[in-house]
Formats: C-alpha cells, sequence, structure tokens
C-alpha cells in the first residue's frame, strides 16, 4: 500500500512538472504574440536582416544553432507526451476514483501540450535551412551590392527600440523586385552616424503618432543635428505651425520690415517677439548677430556702405558689393550665404539680380523663418553637412561671422574642399570678416592658401570691438581657378 502511494505520488510530481513547462511554453508564446503587435516577425528574428554585419559562415552558424534549439524543444514535449501515454495505459490499482481523475487530467495536459507542439513544429518549419555558405554566396551574386553580406555592417534597426526609427532605417525593396529609374533594388534611407550616440534623443525624437500633430521639438531635432545626427529621419506626423499665422508682407515690404510675430512659434526662445530680438539691450539670439534684426540701422547699410573703418590706416574688414561684382562683371547669378543672420546679404544681392540662397540654423532665435518672411529662400543647415548642390555649379560663396577662430583646422579643410566642389570654374569664394587670434592667424591662412585661388581682394585689420588687441579680422575676394587638366 505504501508502495502504490508512493508511485501515485511521483505520477502526480511528474504531472505538476509537467504543467509548469506546458505553462512556460504557454507564457513564451503569449509574449511572442504580443511584440508581434509592436514588431514585425522579421525585426525579432535575427535571420534575412538588411546589415546585420556577419559573414555568410557565421549567418549560418548562428541560424543553424536557433534550428538544434528549437528541434531540442520539440524533442523533449515529444519525449513527454510518449511518456504521459505510458502512464495513461497503465493505471495504478490502489484508487480506481484517484487513478481514473489522474488519467483525465493527464490526457487534458497532453493534448494542451500536443497543441504546442503544433505551433512550433510550423515556427521550426519556417527557419530556413542552411546545408553550408556555398549556395548563399550564389544566391549574393544576384542582389543589390548594399545588400551583400560582405559588406554590411550592424543592422541599424535593431540597435533603437522605438518602431517608427526601426522601420525607417530599414531597406525599403522595390515593388515586383525591380530596379527603379535610379538603378537602385530598393531606398536606402539615412540618418547621421552620431545618431547612434545620441540614442535617447533620437527615440524621443521618433516617438509620436503616426497621423498626428507631431510635439514641439524643433529645438530637440536642431540639438541632433547640431551635434551629428544629421540627416535627420523623416517623420509621418505633421509639423506644428504658429497658432494665429498671418498672410506675410508683400514682397516691395517685406524686404526689410520686421516680419509679424504671429508667424513664428516662439516656444524655446529667450525673446517672444521681434521688438525684443530688434532690441540691443535684451540678452538674446546668437551673440555674433546681436543686431541682425535691427533691420532699418544696423542691417541696412551693410555692404553697401563702409562702417568703422581703422582709424589710423583707414582699411576696414567690409568689402563692397559692388565692388566685389565687377571683379567678373555680369558673370555672378546664383550663389550661397553660410552665416548666421537674418538674410540682409541675400536681400542687398537680389537688389543687383543676384539670387542667393542662404544657409543658417536657429540658434537662439528664429532666423529662418525671418529669412523666409523677408521673402527670401532659407536652407536649414548645420556646418556638419555636405552641401546639397552638384559640382561647379555655384557662381558665388560668401560667409562672414560664422567659421571663425574657433574652427578645427581639419574640420575647415573639409569645409572649403566641399565649397570647391559646388564653385564653379571662375566663381568667387568671399570670405568676409573671419577674426581669430593673432597667434593663430598663419595658420589659418596657410589653410586658405591651401586652395590656390586667385587673391582679387585680401585685408587684415586688428578686431576694434574689445579692450585689447589680440584678435584681428581676415578677409578676402579668392577665384576658383579652371583647373582643366585633370
Amino acid at each position: 500500500m505504501a508502495r502504490a502511494s508512493v508511485f501515485l505520488k511521483f505520477r502526480a510530481s511528474r504531472w505538476v512538472n509537467g504543467l509548469t513547462v506546458g505553462l512556460g511554453i504557454l507564457a513564451i508564446l503569449i509574449c511572442v504574440t504580443s511584440l508581434s503587435r509592436f514588431y514585425s516577425l522579421r525585426s525579432l528574428l535575427i535571420t534575412d536582416t538588411f546589415s546585420n554585419g556577419l559573414s555568410p559562415e557565421s549567418q549560418g552558424m548562428t541560424q543553424s544553432v536557433v534550428r538544434i534549439t528549437v528541434e531540442n524543444v520539440i524533442q523533449k514535449i515529444r519525449q513527454e507526451l510518449e511518456e504521459m501515454r505510458e502512464l495513461s495505459m497503465n493505471p495504478s490499482s490502489s484508487s480506481s476514483s484517484s487513478s481514473s481523475s489522474c488519467s483525465s487530467s493527464m490526457l487534458k495536459f497532453s493534448a494542451f501540450l500536443a497543441d504546442i507542439l503544433g505551433h512550433i513544429e510550423s515556427i521550426h518549419a519556417s527557419l530556413p535551412f542552411f546545408e553550408g555558405t556555398c549556395q548563399q554566396s550564389e544566391e549574393i551574386k544576384h542582389i543589390h551590392p548594399l545588400l551583400k553580406p560582405e559588406q554590411q555592417s550592424d543592422e541599424p534597426s535593431s540597435y533603437f527600440l522605438v518602431e517608427e526609427i526601426r522601420k525607417y532605417v530599414k531597406i525599403k525593396p522595390n515593388r515586383l523586385g525591380k530596379q527603379n529609374f535610379m538603378g537602385a533594388n530598393g531606398t536606402f534611407t539615412s540618418i547621421g552616424h552620431a545618431c547612434f550616440s545620441m540614442k535617447k534623443e533620437l527615440e524621443d525624437y521618433m516617438d509620436y503618432d503616426i497621423g498626428d500633430l507631431c510635439q514641439d521639438d524643433w529645438r530637440l531635432a536642431q540639438q541632433l543635428m547640431v551635434h551629428g545626427c544629421d540627416p535627420l529621419p523623416r517623420r509621418r506626423c505633421f509639423a506644428r505651425a504658429p497658432q494665429l499665422y498671418s498672410q506675410p508682407f508683400p514682397i516691395n515690404k517685406s524686404m526689410w520690415k520686421l516680419p509679424d510675430d504671429r508667424n513664428v512659434r516662439w516656444s524655446k526662445y529667450r525673446c517672444k517677439n521681434f521688438a525684443c530680438l530688434a532690441n540691443n539691450f535684451t540678452r538674446r539670439g546668437f551673440f555674433k548677430c546681436a543686431d541682425c534684426f535691427n533691420l532699418s540701422h544696423h542691417e541696412m547699410p551693410r555692404w553697401i556702405q563702409l562702417v568703422n573703418p581703422h582709424p589710423s590706416s583707414n582699411l576696414t574688414a567690409d568689402f563692397l558689393i559692388p565692388d566685389v561684382l565687377d571683379i567678373k562683371p555680369g558673370e555672378i547669378r546664383i550663389g550661397l550665404d553660410f552665416s548666421i543672420g537674418t538674410g540682409t546679404f541675400a536681400a542687398r544681392m537680389k537688389e543687383f539680380n543676384v539670387t542667393v540662397i542662404s544657409a543658417t540654423i536657429n540658434l537662439g532665435a528664429p532666423f529662418s523663418e525671418t529669412i523666409a518672411l523677408r521673402g527670401l529662400v532659407p536652407l536649414y543647415l548645420t556646418i556638419n553637412q555636405r552641401l546639397p548642390f552638384f559640382d561647379n555649379t555655384l557662381d558665388l560663396i560668401h560667409t562672414t561671422r560664422f567659421l571663425d577662430g574657433w574652427i578645427d583646422f581639419v574640420l575647415l579643410e573639409y569645409v572649403l574642399y566641399d565649397w570647391d566642389r559646388v564653385l564653379r570654374p571662375g566663381g568667387l569664394l568671399w570670405i568676409d570678416s573671419f577674426f581669430c587670434l593673432k597667434e593663430d592667424l598663419d595658420d589659418y591662412l596657410d589653410v586658405f592658401m591651401m586652395l590656390r585661388y586667385k587673391k582679387h581682394k585680401w585685408v587684415v585689420v586688428p578686431k576694434l570691438d574689445k579692450e585689447d588687441d589680440r584678435e584681428v579680422f581676415f578677409s578676402a575676394v579668392l577665384e576658383k581657378p579652371p583647373r582643366p587638366f585633370g
């Protein structure tokens, strides 16, 4: 009798252990089902990824391990089912009532395990089978070069948790598997490499409701751009606009008149209107552009009248637009102003029938909106990014009060070579009031002379806006040579 009781307890413990295993497997399936609501199956599996950076051999090895693990789980469940069937076929004779109830429970649990086994076997059947890497290498020859495993890097989408950024960085294959008009098999959306070091900020930026209004997070976006997360990913939400947007002033009035305050989103700014920005006694905006919003007094005479020449030498770092245009009469038609400002240089060049795009960012003030409301074209661009122009297309590049003595020499070389790329042969590079410490001047001048441009104007004058004389201004107008032999 004692032996039968021990046997019954042994069977009951096996039944409890089996039930625990079954409930654990059920919990795993519920977790996978819940995750599938937010993540696609392709993003959860390690197979068939766009760029997981593994060689064909390591991919096959990893996926083989997954297949073996699933096969082991299936084998253990089958073994448990066989043992339970044997127990149900050999019931104990000690207690008929308890034996019948135990057999009924085991049959129900067996059916439950069989159902789970069917689900796992279906997943097992969907896993790819790798007999070797030779067949995979043959298939690689027929896909886009950017998809070849030897050229892949770590899977970008697996680094982020927010589904919108995961979807954005994944390759978008063309429909019907055909190449598009650009000769690619898919669209490769890009983000800046520094986005990976700003994971939390980027995930906050991409955390929104699709089809709804975006968050008022322009400053977060600019922070990402300035720190190298540039280009930013596109978003599927509507950008916020000023609540009381009014019609801009006509073009004959907008050029030299401060815009309507209602046409700007003033969040994240110290000043909340243009009158505050134009007030010289208000701490606001970009310190190098303290008077940019004083259109009538400070901005209007710039590049048309000489302002504050050096008292002893009568020299100034400011060149006049008519004098610069006379260097190449009738040849300067389009250009780029890479500065921080409200677009006054482009406004003055427009009076001479020259179209200038103003590249700027909103450092402490709404520079981009101000340029647009004046009837000019703003280009929201940081110094980190390659200029979005094709080679040899611009007649003029002008820069002032932006690339100064803070800039690293190597970075300045990259910037100048990029400007050289977009300037056409015979185009002009106008360096306007570049300032630095006296002891750094020769090093910076060597970088500018590295371009081997023809010098039309070249001047160095003391910087007099401070009590000491440790800083100097440098201005130049340089012409890109033709370089016919290359």
